[in-house]
């Protein structure tokens, strides 16, 4: 029977040879893994869920002025049936409240629309600062997510480093309400996707719902209590690691209970290069993403 590799952070760290190779197994077999005991502290996790969901259960009016339909990015409030990740399944019924790694203003970047300003709500009146300081701490927990697995494919562990100087990395509340009585077969929270960028810090305020595609074309469900985190691998780094490490089919149909999940997508500089690596391609992340958020977005996929 498949199960998904746990992994303890703290051995990760310290590359004990036993966590290395579960790590491989996840990385190479199964494209998902758990991790606990990691910087990120239960306590933390539930303050931000809670900060997300008092967002989330305000009347729609409370959220409009940061709804992201009225610009030309992906900051702030995405309403029901704003994503559609599967074109063959209706637009996704969640709520999401997007936010990402900010850049100086003087920065030759910032004009980008993957760095673009953050919106944030006038309430819940911590919202941003809980959000914000739980996503710095979810990038650092990230990026020592991203080493361990580099090293346990046998990459050097610092080869990646000078590519997340200034990530693309989206910090997301997803909001599931209770499955519509009206919803039927092509009806998804989520519909089955593969993640775009690198590499997905999941945390879940513990209610089941997300499940993974297995190599036999079967569904796992997979469920953690908040501060332990799900971990998966996107097609970036899929491409960028000449397919040493799996992007993997996942999904949520949703149920009789409402769900809170916090993924932080950590997701590289804009210029880097994530062509498979020596094959003399050049395939840049920020094109990557771009082209797959207007793929998803229905307000970005709307002709100007």
């Amino acid at each position: 029977m498949t199960t998904i590799p746990r992994i303890d952070a703290r051995a990760m760290i310290a590359r004990d040879p036993a966590c290395m190779e579960a790590l491989r197994h996840a990385a190479q077999d199964i494209g998902f893994m758990t991790l606990v005991n990691s910087d990120l502290t239960p306590a933390e996790v539930l303050e931000v869920i809670a900060t997300y969901r008092a967002f989330f259960h305000l009347p729609d009016s409370a959220k409009e002025p940061v709804n992201m339909a009225n610009t030309g990015s992906n900051r702030g409030w995405g309403a029901p049936y704003s994503e559609q990740v599967d074109p063959d399944a209706n637009p996704d019924y969640k709520q999401v409240f997007d936010s990402g790694f900010a850049l100086p203003t003087n920065d030759p970047m910032a004009g980008l629309t993957c760095y673009a300003p953050n919106l944030w709500p006038a309430q819940p009146a911590e919202f941003q600062r809980v959000v914000d300081g739980y996503a710095h701490r979810a990038i650092g927990v990230a990026m020592q997510t991203l080493r361990g697995i580099i090293a346990a494919v046998g990459l050097p562990e610092d080869s990646f480093d000078q590519a997340f100087t200034k990530p693309m990395a989206l910090l997301r509340g997803n909001y599931y309400p209770q499955r519509p009585d009206t919803a039927g077969p092509r009806d998804f929270g989520i519909a089955a996707h593969t993640d775009y960028g690198c590499v997905t810090l999941l945390a879940t305020d513990g209610v089941a719902g997300l499940e993974v595609q297995l190599r036999d074309g079967s569904w796992l469900p997979v469920q953690a209590e908040p501060g332990t985190f799900i971990i998966n691998f996107g097609e970036m780094l899929e491409s960028w690691t000449n397919g040493r490490i799996k992007a993997t089919l996942h999904r949520v149909i949703g149920s009789d209970q409402e769900r809170i999940s916090v993924p932080l997508f950590f997701n590289p500089n804009h210029d880097t290069n994530v062509a498979p690596i020596g094959s003399g391609r050049t395939m840049l992340a920020g094109d990557h993403l771009e082209k797959r958020f207007r793929e998803t977005y229905l307000h970005l996929s709307r002709p100007a």
